[in-house]
């Protein structure tokens, strides 16, 4: 059997995010979920949130905040990088209670125009991981069934976006020149580590997974260019944190 026909529809598995995690009462319905730790510090020093939780990855407690916003409660989360990863704890997420995910963080830009002054939303993602595999039929693309919704919210609050596939890849040091035309010639627009494996996970537990990103730098023409990686100009994230509130609010 190929390891991309992996895929089991039909028996349970042998453990499950509710052996380990217990359901955590009056638990927000909607959490925001971040991959980058100054988020999180900037989410803390902004809003009043309760710490109601925690989960553990490599030994390391992950809190799980609840909080209020214009009347709606909801979650706060700051998970790890990488499709394994990240996908292991939507599913403790999940079992905690929590039935829709937003998802933002930064991203490659494989094509420079792409990226000016907008952020992206991903409609497929080209499965270059290892997770969505045991998750959904092998294909080379999965579609994110929630793009259209997460679309529509921006359009009706007015935030500049551009759609496109994007490239989900387990190995950051292996983005080769050739791999990296192949996606362009099909139509990424970005490439990333997490889309495919946290879509795959979402659909098959039938809960409503979104994401949009915003490019840190860019590999287009075989050249890296880090952009605004590590280097972010002053209130780009206060006002990516304010548009994913506006966000969350309206899933």
């Amino acid at each position: 059997m190929s390891i991309i026909n992996t895929f089991d529809p039909i028996s349970e598995e042998i453990i499950k995010a509710q052996d380990t995690i217990k359901e955590i009462e009056n638990f927000p319905k909607t959490v925001m979920v971040v991959f980058s730790a100054k988020f999180r510090e900037l989410f803390l020093k902004k809003y009043n949130a309760e710490e109601i939780g925690y989960l553990i990855a490599g030994g390391n407690k992950l809190p799980i905040y609840k909080f209020e916003y214009k009347g709606v409660q909801l979650g706060f989360f700051n998970t790890i990088m990488g499709g394994a990863g990240s996908a292991a704890l939507l599913e403790e997420l999940i079992a905690c209670g929590a039935q829709k995910f937003l998802y933002f963080g930064s991203c490659g830009s494989l094509d420079k125009q792409i990226a000016e002054g907008r952020l992206l939303v991903p409609t497929s993602a080209y499965r270059d991981e290892g997770v969505s595999y045991h998750y959904a039929e092998a294909s080379d693309y999965l579609d994110i069934e929630t793009a259209p919704k997460l679309m529509s919210i921006f359009d009706d609050i007015h935030i500049p976006y551009n759609a496109t596939k994007t490239w989900t890849t387990d190995s950051f040091y292996r983005e080769t020149k050739h791999n990296m035309a192949q996606r362009k010639k099909e139509g990424c627009g970005v490439v990333e580590m997490e889309c495919a494996s946290i879509m795959a996970t979402g659909q098959f537990r039938k809960k409503e997974v979104y994401e949009f990103l915003y490019a840190a730098d860019c590999i287009d023409e075989n050249v890296w260019d880090k952009r605004i990686l590590g280097n972010m100009p002053e209130g780009f994230r206060d006002k990516i944190l304010l548009i994913a509130l506006e966000t969350a609010i309206r899933l």
